[in-house]
């Protein structure tokens, strides 16, 4: 029985088949943590959800932001982006209950050793906090005011955490986190704009999360996605596996138990 943790798939399905086989995954015995985005800018986004919905408790999913936006898309809160290749969705037959299922996937998933968050866990929070903050989302997402939720969630701020946010505020800082952060200001302010790789930025003006100096230590690794032009990161408490397979990149793949990495080369984009 292993634990396979993968990042970013947006939609590139055939690149996570040839993946999984490589590490000869058994649906059977192992767990597949998916780090969020599963659609937008390959070419199967639908295939993929019906692939991973289909896994059933060998899969464990986070939301990530093209998964929440693809959630308002459907609901006409806004149109899709040029670039992603979502619609397909809209028309199947089954659609509707996929969409069903995604809303009501988590922003964070735990394992005895490890947490895997799509964006990452802000360094604002312990690991209390965290998980707290994630099931507030998660029950707004299930319940009757997600629609709500969805339609109010875009904004950049409030960009700094408060145990005494309240509200929406409240609720788009947590999104916010889990979903879109990579920089912070020095002072823990989340920027929103910033994508650049670390290197490309000045360390006096923006921190990656992970690197904040004020960031609250966890006991547990931290794996994410989101976060392409980092090409990954690795460390013994901070994973990042977004590898930008959708970019032409690769599609990464993490075995826990003997950190053994799996790549497969972009097929197409």
């Amino acid at each position: 029985m292993a634990n396979y943790i993968v990042g970013d798939i947006q939609g590139c399905l055939d690149e996570l088949q040839l993946l999984l086989q490589q590490a000869q995954f058994s649906a059977e015995q192992d767990t597949l943590w998916v780090a969020g985005d599963l659609v937008a800018r390959g070419p199967k986004s639908l295939e993929t959800l019906r692939f991973i919905r289909d896994l059933g408790t060998a899969a464990k999913v986070v939301l990530g932001n093209h998964d929440l936006h693809l959630l308002a898309v459907a609901n006409g809160i806004h149109p899709v982006k040029k670039k992603d290749k979502t619609e397909p969705i809209f028309a199947a037959p089954d659609g509707p209950e996929l969409l069903q299922w995604l809303r009501r996937q988590p922003l964070l998933q735990e394992h005895d050793e490890f947490v895997v968050a799509h964006a990452g866990i802000s360094p604002m929070w312990d690991l209390a906090t965290a998980r707290a903050a994630a099931e507030e989302i998660s029950a707004l997402l299930s319940g009757e005011r997600w629609l709500w939720l969805i339609e109010n969630m875009y904004s950049n701020m409030p960009d700094q955490w408060s145990a005494d946010l309240k509200g929406i505020d409240r609720y788009r800082y947590i999104i916010n986190s889990y979903t879109r952060m990579r920089f912070c200001h020095p002072d823990g302010k989340l920027d929103m704009k910033c994508k650049l790789p670390p290197d490309q930025v000045s360390r006096k003006k923006l921190l990656p999360w992970f690197e904040l100096k004020q960031r609250v230590a966890l006991d547990k690794t931290v794996l994410f996605g989101h976060w392409a032009a980092l090409e990954g990161y690795r460390s013994k408490q901070i994973i990042g596996l977004d590898t930008g397979c959708v970019w032409g990149g690769t599609l990464t793949m993490l075995r826990w138990e003997d950190k053994r990495y799996f790549a497969v080369e972009a097929l197409q984009y």
